[in-house]
């Protein structure tokens, strides 16, 4: 039996890779009549080790402003494919958050790119595909750059 989804979720970070997963769960929505999440995490490990100052807060402020711009654009290009997509920001440990948000909306596949931003992201918070793919209970598709 073919399986059938009905609830989508891709994560995006703005990279290549999360661009490709992109397209990839809007055609799945299509494919499926499915319901589209679009979800954008401002990973807040990244700044654990740093003195908790001005700073911090004006980082976090950007990646969140860079954040609500990819989900608009993301939005847009569901929007101009004919899916209708519903956004999420969320805040701490990226693949942590996929799973939480995968459970809370009852989605049926996830959708993430192989890799992320940077290599160096990767070396230092590790992969989120993997950490997906590890501890979901959700078929997850990973989109290969």
């Amino acid at each position: 039996m073919i399986p059938v989804f009905t609830n989508i979720l891709v994560a995006i970070d703005g990279s290549d890779a999360g661009q490709r997963a992109l397209v990839r769960a809007v055609e799945e929505a299509k494919v499926w009549n499915a319901r589209l999440h679009v979800m954008y995490v401002v990973e807040t490990g990244l700044f654990s080790s740093l003195p908790a100052d001005n700073t911090v807060e004006i980082m976090y402020r950007v990646l969140e402003k860079e954040g609500t711009a990819i989900l608009q654009q993301a939005k847009k290009y569901a929007a101009d494919t004919g899916v209708t997509a519903t956004t999420h920001m969320k805040q701490g440990h990226a693949g942590s958050e996929v799973i939480t948000l995968a459970g809370k909306e009852k989605n049926d596949l996830i959708v993430i790119g192989s890799h992320g931003k940077s290599q160096t992201d990767r070396l230092l918070i590790g992969s989120v595909s993997t950490f997906v793919v590890t501890h979901s209970k959700v078929t997850t598709m990973v989109v290969r750059s």
